[in-house]
């Protein structure tokens, strides 16, 4: 399978050409660029032009990009108003937080990837018929504006109760919305199990997240590497294979302070993982 890193795994650093270079230099050529402004700063110009023309000239890829989950450079610190929802029932909020993410696929222009994945609600939010009317608004939108870039929707199954498979099923078959979805290990686990939530997805999955926990904790945890983790790995894997060969293994994983280089440790993961 192609192997694909998420920047998840440096969302406190900024991403720069270095860190860009480092990631290749580690034998990782293709990434998925998460949007957090600390991190990647999609509103900053000269930061998306600086790596446009270094990504350009190099040769590594963008696959993805992680749809932001907060407006400001905090993660959400500075209130409320910083949480960018699809699911938002206020017509003026929504508008707000489709006009953001909006903003983050403009980066195509310069960058150039073909997904952007998107979560339904935030994590743990509960069901509400107004709130999946809001999300089907902006979806529909963002799908149209996105097509105009060449980037297609990807919605990802989360830890809510928008997101398991079966609710992701339900929203397309009842606003025929053309979406597939990016299959995110680690929070099937934590919902019906990887091996359920799989077979129900599996025939629009173009996309997937890897990581681990243990089984209670949205914990981004290195596969294979802590004795908490508890994600099935050999038939998870047995699961990917079965997919089309462009579909990848992004690898979206917490920094671990204990490792020396968690590059050097994303690569070994990969390399077990496709030994199992």
């Amino acid at each position: 399978m192609r192997h694909v890193l998420s920047t998840y795994l440096f969302v406190e650093q900024r991403v720069t050409v270095a860190l860009l270079h480092r990631i290749l230099q580690s034998g990782i050529d293709e990434i998925e660029l998460f949007c957090a402004r600390q991190h990647l700063d999609y509103r900053n110009k000269s930061q998306i032009e600086e790596l446009g023309y270094w990504l350009r000239d190099s040769e590594m890829t963008v696959h993805s990009l992680h749809s932001p989950l907060f407006s400001d450079d905090a993660w959400g610190r500075s209130g409320p108003h910083a949480v960018v929802s699809i699911t938002e029932t206020s017509k003026v909020r929504r508008i707000k937080a489709t006009d953001e993410i909006k903003r983050a696929i403009e980066i195509a222009d310069t960058i150039p990837f073909r997904y952007l994945v998107q979560h339904i609600g935030m994590a743990d939010e509960e069901y509400d018929l107004a709130k999946l009317d809001a999300a089907f608004n902006c979806l529909d939108e963002l799908n149209i504006f996105g097509k105009q870039l060449g980037v297609e929707i990807l919605v990802e199954n989360t830890s809510n109760e928008f997101s398991s498979a079966r609710q992701l099923l339900h929203l397309i078959e009842s606003t025929h919305l053309p979406l597939s979805f990016c299959f995110d290990i680690g929070h099937a686990h934590l919902q019906e199990g990887v091996d359920h939530e799989f077979r129900l997805m599996k025939d629009r999955i173009r996309s997937t997240y890897v990581h681990d926990n243990d089984g209670e904790r949205d914990m981004h945890l290195f596969p294979l590497h802590s004795d908490i983790g508890s994600v099935p790995w050999a038939p998870t894997m047995k699961l990917l294979r079965s997919l089309p060969e462009d579909v990848p293994m992004v690898m979206e994983l917490r920094d671990d302070a204990s490792m020396a280089d968690p590059l050097v440790e994303a690569r070994h993961t990969l390399n077990r993982l496709e030994g199992l």
